[in-house]
């Protein structure tokens, strides 16, 4: 997921896509956990994708209030 295609977005498809993102995080981490996953890179990938949304909604926040 790039940073370009995120900031097209709206703030409210970045919050879907947070929350589905955070859900994905969930069940990667509990595959995790019982030795069910096989590509552990994906809950690396997963995160940064939540750390670039949110990033990216602070600045659409930022650009409204200031």
């Amino acid at each position: 997921m790039k940073s370009e295609d995120l900031r097209t977005k709206t703030q409210d498809e970045l919050s879907d896509q947070l929350l589905e993102l955070r859900k994905e995080s969930f069940n990667l981490r509990f595959q995790k956990a019982n030795g069910q996953l096989e590509n552990t890179s994906s809950v690396k990938r997963v995160r940064r994708d939540i750390a670039r949304i949110k990033s990216i909604l602070v600045e659409k926040r930022a650009q409204v209030h200031g």
